[in-house]
């Protein structure tokens, strides 16, 4: 008599949940330098991104902007209305043309409660944000602009992604690594010249990053 054959236990798969019937949610795609939501206005839905990258920036009451996260697939977006933030801290900007989810706050919390691999997924995907802000804030604190523009621009290229190949591409402008790092566009020009001239980065349709410039953040 053959054998019954077990079931295989599949990882969840997030993205594909959220695409599926018993979720309430709307597909939204937008253009490249599109605002999807603006710092002030009401938070009542958080954003799964299906496709493309997004830039969070942060607005002070001066005028002055920092950009604060570079986001990809799979990431979500605007969960601070989960936490209890009536209004958006942070502008989302579209760094290239983007496919995107927009859930409902209220459905977002009824998902969370009822699908409970789903929540494990969300609440790994808050502590690995928080995490990161803290190295953020410890990197601005110690380090200088160059390593700051090496760790940039290695979150950029999701170093340590096994799914990635060695080089991506990265869509990001001079500017906007300036404002993730901190200071003028004049440096980053400065240090993007000398990263290529190293090999760490090269430009060929587009900007390639490479995992050797790990080196300079771990030279004293």
């Amino acid at each position: 008599m053959p054998k019954r054959k077990l079931p295989v236990n599949r990882p969840f798969e997030v993205g594909a949940y959220l695409t599926t019937s018993g979720v309430k949610k709307k597909i939204l795609q937008f253009r490249k330098a599109q605002v999807i939501f603006q710092q002030g206005e009401v938070g009542n839905s958080v954003f799964y991104l299906q496709m493309g990258s997004v830039k969070i920036v942060v607005s002070s009451s001066s005028g002055k902007e920092a950009v604060v996260a570079i986001l990809h697939p799979g990431d979500f977006f605007g969960e601070g209305c989960i936490a209890g933030q009536p209004v958006r801290v942070a502008t989302a900007v579209s760094l290239e043309p983007v496919s995107a989810l927009r859930i409902e706050k209220s459905e977002m919390i009824r998902v969370i409660h009822e699908e409970h691999e789903f929540s494990d997924r969300f609440v790994a995907h808050m502590l690995k944000r928080n995490v990161r802000v803290e190295e953020d804030l410890a990197d601005q604190l110690f380090n200088s602009s160059e390593k700051r523009l090496a760790r940039a621009l290695l979150l950029i290229a999701r170093y340590g992604n096994k799914e990635r190949p060695q080089h991506i591409v990265a869509h990001v402008s001079q500017s906007t690594l300036a404002e993730m790092v901190g200071t003028t566009r004049g440096r980053v020009s400065f240090f993007m010249n000398k990263f290529r001239k190293l090999g760490f980065i090269k430009y060929n349709g587009g900007l390639l990053v490479n995992d050797s410039l790990l080196r300079v953040i771990l030279h004293d």
